[in-house]
């Protein structure tokens, strides 16, 4: 059962994991290792990073942070219609930076107003829970926390780094279980779950969650303060803050048989996209989570359009989806797609949109990418996370230029990657007599060889501003990666032949036939390097 007092308040219990900053280590003793919602706020401009080992968590926090940092400073409307004499939003938030920290005082006035609604456990409102999941599922068939905490075994999956049990688990700490229920709420699968009866409607299914299997990218600064301002992307004009509501903000929990509460703007957009709902069930001393519910919150499915921090691209079809999380894709190779307004490539990249007014906070932010490599239903591959160096500067808004040359590089690194895939592969083929060119150890293994150079490539060069002679620089990587693959298979005839007729492929493939004025006639044309 449930512990009729609420013992754990995600505004004071410490939840988080923070790394200090070196000023704030030198002027105070003992900083602790972890906080809670009100320090990661308060204390902001002394904390470096929020050091959550889990990507997927990270990116959800983000999200739940941003939306409290744009209501305790008011940023969550473009002109704040409570002041008497309205300020464009750029201009209050470059203010609020140069106050260099957030205002103790509206963060504790926020906190006095929705302390109720953080609360882990117990209440009338659990934080990011429905309670009625007690009365609406079956207490015979939970989820169990195996299958709350994503990086363990549940079910029938299979066992990988530590084997777990269904019927004596480990019980994980409130503070772990926190991170899971937000990876939940954002990364949750699509596919079979607790049946939840609302009212007429039954049903064991559920959709994914809005950021499954997709990368975010967050602009950092120096401080965690720094990166909360430059996380908000400016709100729309016609967005107000009383229908603009997270979902502790809503006045009662709606009927989740109906249509799920619109996204207003920027704080509901944040943090009420979920298409499922938990429940966690504590521990006699509210100190662990020893069950869960975990099921459907809503039958319709909610847009994950105009989401911030994702780059968007277009299909084929003409429709707008984001960018996939891989784990074997480097972060380089996304850089133009956030630097420039119109990056290339054939699905129309459209950088994230907060990277537009970012650059106002500091000349020196970097850009965290953090997901979860996963497929829509119940597949979780491996999680993302990647950061660069300062790069905000280069913007094309800011240095139209370097960021052209920038997207060129990418370009280049990204054309001889794939021509040596297609040279390796083909070369396997002929070289095997496969039926058909296809996935090969060779091509795997020029891969693994190819594009960590090619990065290294790229940050060597971006940071020499040293854009002459890069294709022959990426060529030259492709020629050594697709050599040390073949090499074994040159001591045959058939393997040099092969080698030798697949490698024409690194200079973009056999010479075309140009047709002549007379007809019939040809003439035999060159391989162009494009």
């Amino acid at each position: 059962m449930l512990p009729e007092i609420p013992l754990y308040n995600l505004f004071d219990e410490p939840s988080f994991p923070v790394r200090w900053l070196p000023a704030a280590v030198a002027e105070h003793v003992d900083l602790p290792d972890t906080v809670g919602l009100r320090d990661l706020l308060v204390r902001s401009h002394e904390i470096a990073q929020v050091t959550i080992a889990i990507p997927p968590a990270l990116s959800a926090l983000y999200r739940v942070l941003y939306a409290l940092t744009a209501r305790v400073t008011r940023l969550d409307e473009a002109d704040d219609q409570s002041s008497a004499r309205p300020e464009p939003w750029a201009r209050r938030r470059r203010k609020i930076v140069q106050q260099g920290r957030l205002d103790p005082e509206a963060v504790e006035m926020y906190m006095d107003n929705y302390r109720d609604r953080f609360f882990l456990f117990g209440g009338q409102r659990p934080w990011l829970q429905d309670p009625r999941l007690a009365a609406e599922c079956d207490p015979a068939n939970t989820a169990g926390v195996n299958k709350l905490i994503v990086n363990r075994p549940s079910g029938n999956n299979h066992a990988w780094f530590r084997h777990v049990s269904p019927n004596t688990p480990d019980l994980p700490e409130a503070a772990e279980a926190v991170l899971h229920l937000l990876v939940w709420h954002y990364y949750g699968p699509s596919g079979r779950c607790s049946t939840r009866t609302s009212g007429t409607t039954a049903a064991a299914n559920a959709l994914a969650g809005s950021l499954r299997s997709t990368l975010s990218y967050h602009p950092e600064g120096e401080s965690l303060f720094e990166t909360l301002l430059a996380g908000l992307p400016e709100p729309g004009e016609r967005v107000r803050r009383g229908s603009d509501l997270c979902p502790w903000e809503w006045e009662k929990l709606p009927d989740p048989a109906g249509a799920p509460p619109g996204v207003e703007g920027l704080c509901s957009g944040l943090t009420a996209r979920s298409q499922h709902a938990l429940l966690l069930v504590p521990d006699a001393a509210g100190l662990r989570v020893e069950d869960a519910f975990i099921t459907w919150a809503w039958r319709p499915k909610i847009s994950r359009a105009g989401d911030p921090y994702l780059i968007w691209q277009t299909s084929k079809e003409g429709n707008a989806y984001p960018r996939q999380a891989d784990s074997h894709r480097a972060l380089w190779r996304d850089l133009d797609a956030l630097l420039l307004k119109k990056p290339t490539g054939t699905a129309l990249p459209q950088r994230p949109a907060v990277f537009r007014t970012a650059p106002e906070v500091s000349e020196y932010l970097r850009v965290r990418a953090l997901g979860f490599e996963q497929d829509g239903q119940a597949k979780d591959v491996q999680f993302v996370d990647a950061s660069t160096p300062p790069v905000l500067d280069l913007v094309e808004e800011a240095d139209a230029s370097v960021a052209l040359d920038i997207g060129r590089l990418r370009v280049l690194g990204e054309r001889y990657g794939a021509r040596l895939e297609l040279a390796a592969k083909k070369a396997w083929t002929q070289y095997t007599d496969a039926p058909k060119i296809r996935d090969c150890t060779w091509a795997v293994d020029a891969a693994a060889r190819y594009w960590p150079a090619a990065e290294a490539e790229f940050w060597k060069r971006l940071e020499r501003r040293d854009f002459d002679g890069a294709a022959a620089a990426f060529r030259a990587l492709a020629e050594s990666a697709y050599d040390d693959v073949t090499l074994k298979a040159l001591g045959t005839l058939r393997g040099a032949k092969a080698c030798a007729q697949a490698r024409t492929e690194l200079y973009g493939g056999p010479a075309k036939t140009k047709p002549t004025a007379k007809a019939g006639g040809g003439a035999r044309g060159t391989t162009e390097d494009k």
